[in-house]
C-alpha cells in the first residue's frame, strides 16, 4: 500500500516533468539516431516527424515509479519487461523489424512476468453463480490479451491525440471503475501513465508548436497497451477484486472493437489480419468528410461513453446481460464499419472507373446540317468534308 494520495499526487508530478524533460532531450537527437517518420502513400502527414513520444512516456512513468519509492514485484515485473519491449518498439521504428521477432519478444516479457508474480487471467468471473475458471487455458489466454492490447493501441495511431486519449480513457475508466480508497501500486501505475502521456498530448496536437510535434512511435504503442492490459488483469483478478472482470473490455472497447473489425474484413477480402491499409474507423470518418479534430472529439466522446454503459449495465441488470451487451455492441460496430468501407471501396472504383475510360471526344455539329459528324472516319470522308466547305 502506498501512505497517502500527496505521495501519490506528488508521484505524478515527477511523471508530467520528467516526460516533459525527456521530450526536450530526445526531439532533437531524433533526427541523428534516424527516428523519423517519413510521408508516403499510406501517411499523410506533412514532414518529417520524431518517433520519441512513447519514450519520453515511458521515462515519466519510470521517474514517477522511482519516487513513490515501493518496490513491489508485480510494478517491478512489469515495467522491467517493459523496458524491453520499449527498447524492442524503438528500433523497430529505426530498422522497421519483423513481425515474428516482436511477437516472439512479447511473447516472452508477458511469460516472464507470469512466472515471477504469478499474475494471470484465471478467471474470467461469476457468471450465473459459477466462477468460469480457465485453469491452465488461462496463461495462453493472458499472453493472447496482454498483445493483443498492445497491437490494439497500435492499430489505432492514426491521427494526431487519438491512441493517446484513448488510453487517458482507459486508464481514467480503471482509475473509476476500480475505485478505492487504499492506494496500491497496482492501480497507482495506471495514474502515473496517464500524467506522463500529457506533455506528450501537447506535442503531438500541435499545442505547443508546429516544430514541437512528435509522434508516438511502435515504443509508445508497446508501453500503453502493456501497462493498461496488465493493470486490468492484475486489479480484475486480485483477492478481493479491485475490478469486475465482466467491465474490462468496457475499458478498452473502442480499440478492442474496431482491431477485431478490422481484422474481420481484412481476412474476409483474403489478405492477411496484420496487413497495413486504411480501413480503420479513424480513417473512414475522415473519409466520409470529417476532419482530423472532429474525427478524434467524435471517437473519444464515443470512447468515454463505453465504460459508462457497461457499468450502468453491469450494476443493474448483471453479467451476463453486460456480456450480452457488449458482444451487440461489437456486433453493431462490426456492421456500421463494413457498410462505411462498402461505400467508400465502390466511390473510389467508380472514380477509377470514370478517370481510366477513353477519352470521347464532344461530338461536332455539321456548320451547314447541323447532323452529328462521326468520330470515327477515314481519310478520305474527312478529305471530302473539308472540301465542301
Amino acid at each position: 500500500m502506498i501512505s497517502t494520495a500527496h505521495t501519490v499526487l506528488s508521484a505524478c508530478i515527477v511523471s508530467i516533468g520528467a516526460s516533459a524533460l525527456a521530450l526536450c532531450v530526445l526531439v532533437p537527437i531524433s533526427r541523428p539516431a534516424g527516428l523519423l517518420d517519413y510521408p508516403d502513400d499510406r501517411k499523410r502527414h506533412a514532414f518529417a516527424t520524431p518517433l520519441v513520444g512513447g519514450l519520453a512516456i515511458f521515462l515519466g512513468l519510470i521517474a514517477g515509479w522511482i519516487w513513490l519509492g515501493r518496490m513491489e514485484r508485480f510494478g517491478n515485473a512489469v515495467l522491467a519487461t517493459a523496458c524491453v519491449l520499449v527498447a524492442l518498439g524503438a528500433l523497430d521504428d529505426r530498422y522497421n523489424l519483423r513481425v515474428s521477432v516482436r511477437v516472439i519478444v512479447q511473447i516472452a516479457a508477458v511469460l516472464l512476468v507470469i512466472g515471477t508474480t504469478g499474475a494471470y487471467v484465471h478467471s474470467l468471473g461469476v457468471l450465473a453463480g459459477h466462477d468460469l475458471t480457465l485453469g491452465w487455458l488461462g496463461i495462453p489466454f493472458t499472453v493472447f490479451a496482454v498483445i493483443g492490447l498492445i497491437n490494439a493501441f497500435n492499430l489505432m495511431d492514426g491521427i494526431d491525440g487519438l491512441a493517446g486519449c484513448l488510453a487517458l480513457v482507459s486508464t481514467g475508466s480503471i482509475a473509476v471503475l476500480g475505485s478505492s480508497r487504499i492506494f496500491t501500486p497496482r492501480n497507482v501505475i495506471v495514474l502515473l501513465l496517464a500524467a506522463a502521456l500529457y506533455p506528450y498530448l501537447l506535442s503531438n496536437l500541435g499545442l505547443l508548436g508546429r516544430k514541437a510535434k512528435v509522434f508516438l512511435g511502435d515504443a509508445g504503442s508497446v508501453v500503453l497497451g502493456y501497462v493498461i492490459a496488465w493493470a486490468l488483469i492484475a486489479l480484475s483478478q486480485s483477492s478481493p477484486r479491485r475490478i469486475s472482470p465482466g467491465l474490462v473490455l468496457w475499458c478498452v472497447g473502442l480499440p478492442v472493437m474496431d482491431t477485431f473489425a478490422v481484422m474481420f474484413r481484412r481476412m474476409k477480402r483474403g489478405v492477411s489480419p496484420f496487413t497495413p491499409d486504411r480501413t480503420h474507423i479513424h480513417h473512414l470518418l475522415m473519409n466520409a468528410g470529417l476532419g482530423p479534430r472532429r474525427t478524434l472529439v467524435y471517437l473519444v466522446a464515443f470512447a468515454v461513453a463505453l465504460p459508462c454503459v457497461g457499468a450502468v449495465i453491469h450494476a443493474e441488470l448483471g453479467p451476463i446481460a453486460n456480456l450480452i451487451a457488449f458482444v451487440v455492441v461489437l456486433f453493431l460496430w462490426g456492421l456500421y464499419t463494413s457498410h462505411l468501407e462498402h461505400k467508400q471501396a465502390g466511390k473510389q472504383e467508380a472514380t477509377t472507373s470514370a478517370s481510366s475510360a477513353p477519352y470521347m471526344p464532344i461530338p461536332e455539329i455539321h456548320p451547314k446540317t447541323e447532323t452529328l459528324v462521326p468520330f470515327v472516319q477515314d481519310e478520305r470522308s474527312k478529305r471530302r468534308r473539308n472540301a465542301s466547305h
